[in-house]
Protein backbone atom coordinates (compact mmCIF):
# COMPACT_ATOMS: atom_id res chain seq x y z
CA UNK A 1 0.00 0.00 0.00
CA UNK A 2 2.75 2.28 1.11
CA UNK A 3 4.25 1.86 -2.60
CA UNK A 4 0.47 2.54 -4.13
CA UNK A 5 0.66 5.58 -2.73
CA UNK A 6 3.64 6.57 -3.02
CA UNK A 7 3.04 6.58 -6.77
CA UNK A 8 -0.30 8.44 -6.76
CA UNK A 9 1.91 10.80 -4.99
CA UNK A 10 4.66 11.36 -7.19
CA UNK A 11 2.72 11.54 -10.11
CA UNK A 12 -0.08 13.82 -8.84
CA UNK A 13 0.86 16.83 -10.79
CA UNK A 14 0.71 14.13 -14.65
CA UNK A 15 -2.80 12.64 -13.52
CA UNK A 16 -4.04 16.08 -12.68
CA UNK A 17 -3.10 17.48 -16.47
CA UNK A 18 -4.67 14.37 -17.41
CA UNK A 19 -8.13 14.89 -15.59
CA UNK A 20 -8.32 18.46 -16.96
CA UNK A 21 -7.43 17.15 -20.70
CA UNK A 22 -10.64 14.50 -19.88
CA UNK A 23 -12.78 17.48 -18.71
CA UNK A 24 -12.21 19.81 -21.72
CA UNK A 25 -13.54 17.35 -23.79
CA UNK A 26 -17.43 18.26 -24.36
CA UNK A 27 -19.14 14.76 -24.16
CA UNK A 28 -22.73 16.22 -23.59
CA UNK A 29 -24.83 13.47 -24.56
CA UNK A 30 -28.06 14.90 -24.93
CA UNK A 31 -26.95 17.73 -27.81
CA UNK A 32 -26.69 16.46 -31.09
CA UNK A 33 -24.81 18.60 -31.94
CA UNK A 34 -21.64 17.34 -29.78
CA UNK A 35 -22.04 13.53 -31.09
CA UNK A 36 -18.60 14.40 -32.45
CA UNK A 37 -17.48 15.20 -28.76
CA UNK A 38 -19.10 11.98 -27.23
CA UNK A 39 -17.04 9.60 -29.74
CA UNK A 40 -13.88 11.82 -29.15
CA UNK A 41 -14.14 10.93 -25.28
CA UNK A 42 -14.92 7.69 -25.70
CA UNK A 43 -11.71 7.56 -27.92
CA UNK A 44 -9.76 9.37 -25.51
CA UNK A 45 -10.83 7.07 -22.24
CA UNK A 46 -9.71 3.58 -24.40
CA UNK A 47 -6.74 5.37 -25.32
CA UNK A 48 -5.80 6.65 -21.67
CA UNK A 49 -7.01 2.66 -20.38
CA UNK A 50 -4.72 1.07 -22.54
CA UNK A 51 -1.79 3.30 -21.55
CA UNK A 52 -1.98 2.60 -17.72
CA UNK A 53 -1.77 -0.82 -18.58
CA UNK A 54 -5.21 -2.56 -19.72
CA UNK A 55 -4.20 -5.61 -22.03
CA UNK A 56 -7.48 -5.80 -23.30
CA UNK A 57 -10.00 -1.91 -23.89
CA UNK A 58 -12.47 -1.94 -26.81
CA UNK A 59 -14.87 0.56 -28.13
CA UNK A 60 -18.74 -0.98 -28.76
CA UNK A 61 -20.40 1.24 -31.07
CA UNK A 62 -23.99 1.17 -30.25
CA UNK A 63 -26.97 2.68 -31.75
CA UNK A 64 -26.55 6.06 -29.61
CA UNK A 65 -23.02 6.33 -28.04
CA UNK A 66 -20.63 4.16 -27.36
CA UNK A 67 -19.46 1.94 -24.74
CA UNK A 68 -16.33 1.46 -23.68
CA UNK A 69 -14.88 -2.12 -22.34
CA UNK A 70 -12.00 -2.83 -20.67
CA UNK A 71 -10.32 -5.94 -18.58
CA UNK A 72 -7.80 -7.64 -16.55
CA UNK A 73 -8.01 -10.80 -16.15
CA UNK A 74 -4.45 -12.03 -14.40
CA UNK A 75 -5.76 -12.28 -11.00
CA UNK A 76 -6.87 -15.97 -12.50
CA UNK A 77 -9.95 -17.90 -12.29
CA UNK A 78 -9.36 -18.59 -8.36
CA UNK A 79 -9.94 -15.00 -7.55
CA UNK A 80 -12.85 -12.59 -7.34
CA UNK A 81 -13.65 -10.80 -10.63
CA UNK A 82 -15.01 -6.92 -10.09
CA UNK A 83 -17.09 -4.99 -12.51
CA UNK A 84 -16.41 -1.40 -12.58
CA UNK A 85 -19.25 1.07 -13.97
CA UNK A 86 -18.91 4.53 -14.91
CA UNK A 87 -19.86 7.05 -17.85
CA UNK A 88 -18.31 9.52 -19.45
CA UNK A 89 -20.69 11.28 -21.03
CA UNK A 90 -21.98 14.62 -19.18
CA UNK A 91 -25.03 17.25 -18.86
CA UNK A 92 -25.83 20.23 -20.86
CA UNK A 93 -24.29 23.70 -19.53
CA UNK A 94 -27.48 25.42 -18.96
CA UNK A 95 -27.77 27.95 -17.61
CA UNK A 96 -24.36 29.17 -19.28
CA UNK A 97 -24.39 32.43 -16.80
CA UNK A 98 -23.94 30.61 -13.89
CA UNK A 99 -20.37 29.80 -14.36
CA UNK A 100 -17.14 31.78 -13.29
CA UNK A 101 -15.04 29.71 -16.01
CA UNK A 102 -16.28 27.89 -19.38
CA UNK A 103 -17.62 24.84 -18.57
CA UNK A 104 -15.13 23.19 -20.69
CA UNK A 105 -12.10 24.75 -19.68
CA UNK A 106 -11.33 23.20 -16.76
CA UNK A 107 -9.93 25.38 -13.80
CA UNK A 108 -8.54 25.29 -10.58
CA UNK A 109 -9.47 27.47 -7.20
CA UNK A 110 -9.43 27.33 -3.86
CA UNK A 111 -7.71 23.51 -4.25
CA UNK A 112 -10.88 22.41 -6.66
CA UNK A 113 -11.29 21.47 -10.29
CA UNK A 114 -14.38 23.64 -11.56
CA UNK A 115 -15.90 21.96 -14.87
CA UNK A 116 -18.53 20.11 -16.28
CA UNK A 117 -18.05 16.50 -15.51
CA UNK A 118 -15.68 17.34 -12.66
CA UNK A 119 -18.01 15.68 -10.56
CA UNK A 120 -20.29 13.75 -12.57
CA UNK A 121 -19.16 10.88 -13.73
CA UNK A 122 -15.49 12.08 -15.12
CA UNK A 123 -14.17 12.83 -11.58
CA UNK A 124 -14.76 9.53 -10.03
CA UNK A 125 -14.57 7.45 -13.15
CA UNK A 126 -10.75 9.03 -13.28
CA UNK A 127 -10.16 8.02 -9.81
CA UNK A 128 -10.68 4.36 -9.88
CA UNK A 129 -8.71 4.50 -13.12
CA UNK A 130 -5.73 6.20 -11.51
CA UNK A 131 -5.67 3.63 -8.53
CA UNK A 132 -5.62 0.58 -11.30
CA UNK A 133 -2.97 2.24 -12.75
CA UNK A 134 -1.10 2.83 -9.42
CA UNK A 135 -1.41 -1.02 -8.35
CA UNK A 136 -0.05 -2.44 -12.39
CA UNK A 137 2.41 0.08 -11.84
CA UNK A 138 3.61 -0.97 -8.81
CA UNK A 139 2.95 -4.60 -8.75
CA UNK A 140 2.15 -5.76 -12.28
CA UNK A 141 -0.59 -7.16 -11.47
CA UNK A 142 -4.13 -7.00 -9.86
CA UNK A 143 -5.79 -8.32 -6.41
CA UNK A 144 -8.72 -9.36 -8.09
CA UNK A 145 -10.23 -9.63 -11.93
CA UNK A 146 -11.38 -6.22 -13.00
CA UNK A 147 -13.54 -4.98 -15.66
CA UNK A 148 -14.13 -1.76 -16.51
CA UNK A 149 -17.66 -0.73 -18.52
CA UNK A 150 -17.81 2.82 -19.11
CA UNK A 151 -21.04 4.16 -21.08
CA UNK A 152 -21.72 7.63 -23.27
CA UNK A 153 -25.68 7.82 -22.88
CA UNK A 154 -26.34 7.65 -18.65
CA UNK A 155 -27.70 11.15 -18.75
CA UNK A 156 -30.31 10.20 -21.41
CA UNK A 157 -30.89 7.33 -19.14
CA UNK A 158 -28.99 4.66 -20.86
CA UNK A 159 -31.19 3.18 -23.69
CA UNK A 160 -28.74 1.23 -24.92
CA UNK A 161 -26.74 -0.12 -21.74
CA UNK A 162 -28.92 -2.96 -21.01
CA UNK A 163 -29.32 -4.52 -24.43
CA UNK A 164 -25.35 -4.35 -24.56
CA UNK A 165 -24.97 -6.00 -20.86
CA UNK A 166 -27.98 -8.69 -22.15
CA UNK A 167 -25.52 -9.38 -25.13
CA UNK A 168 -22.58 -10.10 -23.44
CA UNK A 169 -24.13 -11.04 -20.09
CA UNK A 170 -21.28 -13.68 -19.61
CA UNK A 171 -18.69 -12.19 -20.59
CA UNK A 172 -19.44 -9.44 -17.73
CA UNK A 173 -20.65 -11.89 -15.44
CA UNK A 174 -18.75 -10.66 -11.81
CA UNK A 175 -18.44 -11.29 -8.46
CA UNK A 176 -19.55 -7.63 -7.18
CA UNK A 177 -20.53 -3.96 -9.38
CA UNK A 178 -18.63 -1.09 -7.90
CA UNK A 179 -20.31 1.83 -9.57
CA UNK A 180 -18.33 4.80 -9.47
CA UNK A 181 -21.26 7.15 -9.93
CA UNK A 182 -23.05 8.10 -6.48
CA UNK A 183 -22.30 11.23 -3.53
CA UNK A 184 -20.25 10.87 -0.40
CA UNK A 185 -22.31 11.76 3.06
CA UNK A 186 -20.50 14.73 3.09
CA UNK A 187 -16.28 15.52 2.53
CA UNK A 188 -14.27 13.67 4.32
CA UNK A 189 -16.52 11.12 5.34
CA UNK A 190 -16.23 8.19 2.21
CA UNK A 191 -19.59 6.54 1.83
CA UNK A 192 -21.01 2.90 0.82
CA UNK A 193 -24.41 3.33 -0.84
CA UNK A 194 -26.36 -0.09 -1.52
CA UNK A 195 -29.52 1.58 -2.62
CA UNK A 196 -30.36 4.12 -5.12
CA UNK A 197 -33.70 5.41 -6.06
CA UNK A 198 -35.08 5.26 -9.88
CA UNK A 199 -36.71 7.68 -11.62
CA UNK A 200 -39.72 7.86 -13.88
CA UNK A 201 -39.25 11.15 -16.45
CA UNK A 202 -42.62 12.79 -18.41
CA UNK A 203 -43.62 14.92 -20.48
CA UNK A 204 -46.87 16.43 -20.39
CA UNK A 205 -48.13 18.51 -23.19
CA UNK A 206 -51.41 19.98 -23.42
CA UNK A 207 -53.21 21.48 -26.65
CA UNK A 208 -56.39 23.84 -26.32
CA UNK A 209 -57.27 26.19 -29.46
CA UNK A 210 -55.59 25.50 -32.62
CA UNK A 211 -53.84 28.46 -32.66
CA UNK A 212 -52.99 31.34 -30.03
CA UNK A 213 -55.36 33.58 -30.01
CA UNK A 214 -56.19 37.15 -28.39
CA UNK A 215 -57.19 36.63 -24.26
CA UNK A 216 -59.18 40.19 -24.70
CA UNK A 217 -61.52 38.74 -27.46
CA UNK A 218 -61.24 35.34 -26.14
CA UNK A 219 -60.40 34.91 -22.74
CA UNK A 220 -63.11 33.43 -20.77
CA UNK A 221 -65.19 30.93 -22.59
CA UNK A 222 -62.09 29.46 -24.57
CA UNK A 223 -60.51 26.80 -21.55
CA UNK A 224 -56.88 28.38 -21.53
CA UNK A 225 -54.47 25.30 -21.42
CA UNK A 226 -51.40 26.75 -19.17
CA UNK A 227 -54.09 27.91 -16.84
CA UNK A 228 -55.43 24.15 -17.17
CA UNK A 229 -51.59 22.87 -16.92
CA UNK A 230 -50.66 24.73 -13.85
CA UNK A 231 -54.53 23.29 -12.31
CA UNK A 232 -53.36 19.34 -13.39
CA UNK A 233 -49.73 19.99 -11.74
CA UNK A 234 -51.33 21.78 -8.79
CA UNK A 235 -53.56 18.30 -8.14
CA UNK A 236 -50.06 16.04 -8.02
CA UNK A 237 -49.24 16.88 -4.52
CA UNK A 238 -51.42 18.22 -1.43
CA UNK A 239 -50.62 20.65 0.99
CA UNK A 240 -48.66 18.33 3.11
CA UNK A 241 -46.32 17.29 0.52
CA UNK A 242 -47.67 13.63 -0.53
CA UNK A 243 -47.71 12.33 -4.09
CA UNK A 244 -51.97 12.11 -4.64
CA UNK A 245 -51.53 10.52 -7.89
CA UNK A 246 -53.75 6.83 -6.72
CA UNK A 247 -51.24 4.16 -6.64
CA UNK A 248 -48.38 5.69 -6.15
CA UNK A 249 -47.28 4.77 -2.74
CA UNK A 250 -48.67 1.42 -3.05
CA UNK A 251 -44.98 -0.30 -3.60
CA UNK A 252 -43.26 1.83 -1.54
CA UNK A 253 -41.04 -0.17 0.91
CA UNK A 254 -40.26 1.33 4.09
CA UNK A 255 -37.10 1.31 5.79
CA UNK A 256 -36.29 -0.68 9.11
CA UNK A 257 -36.20 1.07 12.53
CA UNK A 258 -32.41 0.38 12.43
CA UNK A 259 -32.40 2.35 9.64
CA UNK A 260 -34.39 5.07 10.35
CA UNK A 261 -32.21 4.92 13.41
CA UNK A 262 -28.70 4.87 11.89
CA UNK A 263 -30.54 7.92 9.57
CA UNK A 264 -30.54 10.20 12.63
CA UNK A 265 -27.63 9.50 13.68
CA UNK A 266 -25.95 10.79 10.96
CA UNK A 267 -26.00 14.20 12.00
CA UNK A 268 -27.67 15.55 8.66
CA UNK A 269 -27.84 19.24 8.83
CA UNK A 270 -30.53 21.16 7.64
CA UNK A 271 -28.70 24.71 8.59
CA UNK A 272 -26.30 23.48 6.12
CA UNK A 273 -28.32 22.20 3.50
CA UNK A 274 -30.49 25.26 3.47
CA UNK A 275 -26.89 27.40 3.39
CA UNK A 276 -25.91 25.28 0.04
CA UNK A 277 -28.45 25.73 -1.76
CA UNK A 278 -29.74 28.97 -0.39
CA UNK A 279 -33.13 28.98 0.74
CA UNK A 280 -34.76 29.92 4.26
CA UNK A 281 -37.04 26.93 4.48
CA UNK A 282 -37.05 23.30 3.39
CA UNK A 283 -40.40 21.50 2.82
CA UNK A 284 -41.09 18.31 1.20
CA UNK A 285 -43.47 15.39 2.55
CA UNK A 286 -44.50 15.58 6.22
CA UNK A 287 -43.53 13.12 8.51
CA UNK A 288 -39.82 12.45 7.39
CA UNK A 289 -37.07 14.34 7.98
CA UNK A 290 -34.69 15.92 5.15
CA UNK A 291 -32.34 12.79 4.85
CA UNK A 292 -35.42 10.53 4.62
CA UNK A 293 -37.24 12.54 2.13
CA UNK A 294 -33.62 12.56 -0.06
CA UNK A 295 -32.95 9.07 0.57
CA UNK A 296 -35.90 6.69 1.21
CA UNK A 297 -39.07 8.57 -0.34
CA UNK A 298 -40.24 8.74 -3.40
CA UNK A 299 -40.86 12.34 -4.96
CA UNK A 300 -42.23 14.29 -7.73
CA UNK A 301 -41.10 17.24 -9.30
CA UNK A 302 -41.51 19.44 -11.92
CA UNK A 303 -38.38 20.20 -14.06
CA UNK A 304 -39.75 22.77 -16.34
CA UNK A 305 -43.00 24.32 -17.92
CA UNK A 306 -43.47 26.12 -21.27
CA UNK A 307 -46.05 28.00 -23.04
CA UNK A 308 -47.22 31.01 -24.57
CA UNK A 309 -45.03 34.39 -24.57
CA UNK A 310 -42.09 34.32 -22.68
CA UNK A 311 -40.66 37.06 -23.87
CA UNK A 312 -39.63 41.13 -22.77
CA UNK A 313 -42.30 43.34 -22.31
CA UNK A 314 -46.01 42.15 -22.76
CA UNK A 315 -48.16 40.25 -24.96
CA UNK A 316 -51.77 39.46 -23.96
CA UNK A 317 -51.98 36.25 -26.03
CA UNK A 318 -54.12 32.84 -24.72
CA UNK A 319 -52.07 30.06 -26.00
CA UNK A 320 -53.11 27.11 -28.14
CA UNK A 321 -50.42 25.11 -26.00
CA UNK A 322 -48.26 23.99 -23.37
CA UNK A 323 -45.73 21.66 -21.79
CA UNK A 324 -43.75 20.59 -18.58
CA UNK A 325 -41.83 18.55 -17.95
CA UNK A 326 -41.96 15.93 -14.64
CA UNK A 327 -39.26 13.52 -12.89
CA UNK A 328 -40.36 11.13 -9.84
CA UNK A 329 -37.69 9.28 -8.22
CA UNK A 330 -38.48 5.93 -6.85
CA UNK A 331 -38.29 4.04 -4.47
CA UNK A 332 -38.05 -0.58 -4.50
CA UNK A 333 -40.38 -1.83 -5.19
CA UNK A 334 -42.08 1.09 -7.19
CA UNK A 335 -41.23 0.21 -11.54
CA UNK A 336 -41.03 2.90 -13.55
CA UNK A 337 -43.54 2.18 -16.43
CA UNK A 338 -45.93 1.53 -13.90
CA UNK A 339 -46.17 4.73 -12.32
CA UNK A 340 -45.83 6.76 -15.65
CA UNK A 341 -48.78 4.60 -16.37
CA UNK A 342 -50.47 5.88 -13.17
CA UNK A 343 -49.42 9.85 -13.62
CA UNK A 344 -51.18 9.33 -17.49
CA UNK A 345 -54.35 7.39 -15.69
CA UNK A 346 -54.41 10.74 -12.88
CA UNK A 347 -53.52 13.35 -15.98
CA UNK A 348 -56.80 12.03 -17.57
CA UNK A 349 -59.05 11.73 -15.40
CA UNK A 350 -58.51 15.34 -14.41
CA UNK A 351 -58.14 17.06 -17.54
CA UNK A 352 -60.96 20.25 -17.88
CA UNK A 353 -63.36 20.19 -21.03
CA UNK A 354 -61.81 21.77 -23.66
CA UNK A 355 -58.20 20.86 -22.98
CA UNK A 356 -56.40 17.76 -24.53
CA UNK A 357 -53.65 16.41 -22.58
CA UNK A 358 -50.98 13.74 -23.86
CA UNK A 359 -48.14 12.50 -21.59
CA UNK A 360 -45.31 10.83 -23.09
CA UNK A 361 -42.75 8.59 -20.93
CA UNK A 362 -39.94 9.80 -21.95
CA UNK A 363 -37.45 7.09 -20.13
CA UNK A 364 -36.63 5.99 -16.42
CA UNK A 365 -34.93 3.52 -14.62
CA UNK A 366 -35.74 1.10 -11.73
CA UNK A 367 -34.56 1.28 -8.28
CA UNK A 368 -31.52 -0.52 -6.80
CA UNK A 369 -31.44 -2.46 -3.47
CA UNK A 370 -29.05 -5.15 -2.32
CA UNK A 371 -28.17 -6.76 0.75
CA UNK A 372 -26.08 -4.80 3.08
CA UNK A 373 -24.77 -7.82 4.64
CA UNK A 374 -22.99 -8.83 1.11
CA UNK A 375 -19.41 -9.89 1.17
CA UNK A 376 -18.77 -7.32 -1.13
CA UNK A 377 -20.52 -4.46 0.90
CA UNK A 378 -17.87 -6.07 4.20
CA UNK A 379 -14.88 -5.68 1.95
CA UNK A 380 -15.98 -2.42 0.83
CA UNK A 381 -15.89 -1.30 4.52
CA UNK A 382 -12.21 -2.69 5.16
CA UNK A 383 -11.29 -1.15 2.06
CA UNK A 384 -12.46 2.76 3.36
CA UNK A 385 -11.69 2.05 6.88
CA UNK A 386 -9.08 3.71 8.26
CA UNK A 387 -10.15 4.64 12.23
CA UNK A 388 -13.43 3.71 11.97
CA UNK A 389 -15.61 2.92 9.15
CA UNK A 390 -18.59 4.85 8.76
CA UNK A 391 -21.74 3.46 6.16
CA UNK A 392 -24.29 5.33 5.85
CA UNK A 393 -27.92 3.44 4.29
CA UNK A 394 -27.97 6.15 1.19
CA UNK A 395 -31.09 4.79 -0.44
CA UNK A 396 -29.94 7.46 -3.20
CA UNK A 397 -30.17 7.42 -10.54
CA UNK A 398 -28.93 4.46 -11.54
CA UNK A 399 -29.63 1.18 -12.82
CA UNK A 400 -27.24 -0.94 -14.40
CA UNK A 401 -29.70 -3.48 -15.46
CA UNK A 402 -29.42 -4.33 -11.90
CA UNK A 403 -31.49 -8.04 -12.63
CA UNK A 404 -28.72 -9.34 -14.60
CA UNK A 405 -26.13 -8.38 -11.75
CA UNK A 406 -28.19 -9.73 -8.70
CA UNK A 407 -26.74 -9.99 -5.29
CA UNK A 408 -23.39 -8.79 -6.44
CA UNK A 409 -24.38 -5.44 -7.09
CA UNK A 410 -22.45 -2.73 -4.88
CA UNK A 411 -22.12 1.03 -5.14
CA UNK A 412 -18.82 2.02 -3.46
CA UNK A 413 -18.38 6.15 -3.53
CA UNK A 414 -15.47 8.21 -3.32
CA UNK A 415 -16.30 11.69 -4.77
CA UNK A 416 -18.33 14.73 -3.05
CA UNK A 417 -21.28 15.57 -5.72
CA UNK A 418 -22.82 18.27 -5.25
CA UNK A 419 -25.31 19.34 -8.77
CA UNK A 420 -25.03 20.20 -12.35
CA UNK A 421 -25.45 23.94 -12.27
CA UNK A 422 -23.13 26.19 -12.82
CA UNK A 423 -20.05 26.24 -10.19
CA UNK A 424 -21.32 23.52 -8.24
CA UNK A 425 -19.43 20.77 -10.56
CA UNK A 426 -16.93 20.64 -9.03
Amino acid sequence: MNQILAHLSANEDVSLQQLLEFLAIGSVSTDPTRAGDVQHCATWLADHLRTIGMPTVEIHQTAGHPIVYAEHLGAGPDKPTVLMYGHYDVQPVDPIDLWTNPPFEPTLRDGKVFARGATDDKGQVFIHVKAVEAMLATSGSLPVNLKMLIEGEEEIGSPNLTPFVREHRERLACDAVVVSDTAMFAPGEPSIVYGLRGLAYLQIDVQGPNRDLHSGSYGGPVANPLNALCTIIGKMKDEQGRVTIPGFYDDVLDVSDQERAELAGLQYSDERLKGDVGVTALGGESGFSSVEKLWTRPTLDVNGIYGGFTGEGAKTVLPAKGMAKVSMRLVPHQEHHDIARKVQDFVNSITPPGITATVTDLHGADPVLVPRDAPAMHAAARALMRDEARIPPAIAVCNLAVEDAGDSFTLMVVEFFRGHEGDTDA
